[in-house]
């Protein structure tokens, strides 16, 4: 199975109150056998949510479900694996947003 590569960035922006801790940028690669470039511009071209939203669900969603396909025989996810298949096909079925 071929399998797209990305290198995920988090970066903490707000400034902590003081005694807060500060947390410094953390980077790390993940594959995905989909590209989640077009999945998050399918979801965001349905309009139902604003860019930031529709970019972290898929991204979310999809950073999740790759590591359960990649440890499906880890009992922790089988009380999961078919609410989230049902839940990923609602997603899908969600129509297009109306042309202006």
């Amino acid at each position: 199975m071929r399998e797209h590569r990305y290198r995920i960035t988090l970066e903490h922006l707000a400034t902590p109150k003081q005694g807060e801790p500060t947390h410094a940028a953390i980077n790390f690669e993940a594959g995905n056998h989909d590209d989640l470039f077009a999945i998050i511009d399918k979801v965001r071209s349905k309009g139902q949510f604003d860019a930031d939203t529709a970019a972290s669900l898929p991204l979310g969603l999809k950073l999740f479900t790759e590591v359960m396909l990649k440890n499906r025989s880890n009992p922790l996810f089988a009380e999961i694996n078919q609410p989230m298949r049902d839940f990923i096909g609602k997603l899908k079925a969600q129509p297009m947003a109306a042309e202006a």
